[in-house]
């Protein structure tokens, strides 16, 4: 498969069954994020019980409020089913669970919104590393993708959050 550029361009339009923060069953989607005039964040993982995912999961939800005086919402996506993540979040962050999270994690169990992101390993079924952010326009303005066994920096992606909001040239290491 060619990588195809995405940054700059519309993000491609999703809603998936997801597991909520209250830990119920419900839906994401972009256009939703997008009406509330909203920031997103969208966290591509590969799976959950992972070794490096809980790391980032929960980290993330620890800074939940930074998110959110951005106006953004996270959303973790993986190839599990909702039941797979509801366990997750179900099992105790002793136990290579995440315990309560402050965002929701999405299923995309047909693997289209994956695929559509270029994130998807077809061979394999599950999902590269990918982090996006997508302006309340639509448009994609950042994203990264990577092997599975690095963990992003929650300071980085606040950094560049913040930039893309203030619309600004920033030079490296600025804060």
């Amino acid at each position: 498969m060619m990588n195809v550029r995405m940054v700059g361009k519309r993000a491609p339009v999703f809603s998936m069954e997801a597991v909520m923060a209250d830990k119920s069953f419900g839906k994401v989607s972009l256009k939703e994020n997008m009406k509330n005039g909203q920031w997103t964040v969208l966290l591509f993982f590969p799976m959950a019980f992972g070794l490096v995912c809980p790391t980032e999961m929960t980290t993330l939800s620890e800074r939940y409020d930074e998110f959110q005086k951005l106006n953004t919402e996270i959303i973790g996506v993986s190839t599990d089913t909702i039941h797979t993540q509801r366990a997750w979040v179900n099992t105790k962050r002793t136990d290579n669970g995440v315990g309560q999270l402050r965002y929701p994690l999405a299923s995309d169990i047909n693997h289209s919104v994956s695929r559509e992101y270029g994130v998807l390993i077809e061979e394999e079924g599950f999902t590269l590393r990918g982090l996006f952010i997508i302006n309340p326009e639509g448009d994609l303005r950042y994203q990264t993708v990577f092997y599975d066994h690095i963990g992003r920096d929650v300071d980085e992606v606040l950094r560049v959050l913040q930039t893309l909001q203030n619309g600004g040239i920033r030079p490296i290491n600025w804060k």
